[in-house]
C-alpha cells in the first residue's frame, strides 16, 4: 500500500475526533485537542494530495470520516441506530473502497512516495 493512502487514513481518523470535538468540546483542554486535530487532519490531507490525486484524496478522506463520525455518534453519545442511515454510510464505504482501487498511484514527477 502507497504511504499516501496510510497518511489519508490516518487523516480520517484525526477527522472524526475534530468533528466530535466541535459538537462535544466544553473546556479549554478539549478545544485546544479540537485545534490540534484539525491542524494533523488538514495537514495529512496536503501530504497525501502531494502523491494521490486531490479530488479522490478528499472523497476518501471525507467518505471515511462520515462513516466514523457516524458509528462514534451511534457507540458513544446515543445516536439512534437506524439501518437505513448504516446501509447508506455501507453504500458510501464501498464508493471509498472503489476509488481506491481504480486510482492510478503513480506519484508525479519529483514527488517521492
Amino acid at each position: 500500500m502507497n504511504h499516501n493512502w496510510v497518511i489519508v487514513f490516518i487523516a480520517a481518523l484525526f477527522e472524526i475526533f475534530w468533528v466530535i470535538g466541535l459538537k462535544h468540546a466544553d473546556s479549554i483542554l478539549e478545544w485546544g485537542g479540537t485545534i490540534l486535530a484539525i491542524i494533523v487532519s488538514f495537514y495529512g490531507l496536503i501530504i497525501a494530495g502531494r502523491g494521490i490525486p486531490v479530488g479522490t484524496v478528499y472523497a476518501v478522506f471525507v467518505g471515511l470520516g462520515t462513516a466514523g463520525t457516524t458509528a462514534a455518534d451511534i457507540l458513544f453519545f446515543g445516536e439512534p441506530f437506524k439501518l437505513e442511515k448504516v446501509l447508506l454510510i455501507l453504500l458510501l464505504l464501498v464508493g471509498v473502497i472503489g476509488l481506491k482501487l481504480v486510482t492510478d498511484e503513480k506519484s508525479p514527477e519529483g514527488v517521492e512516495s
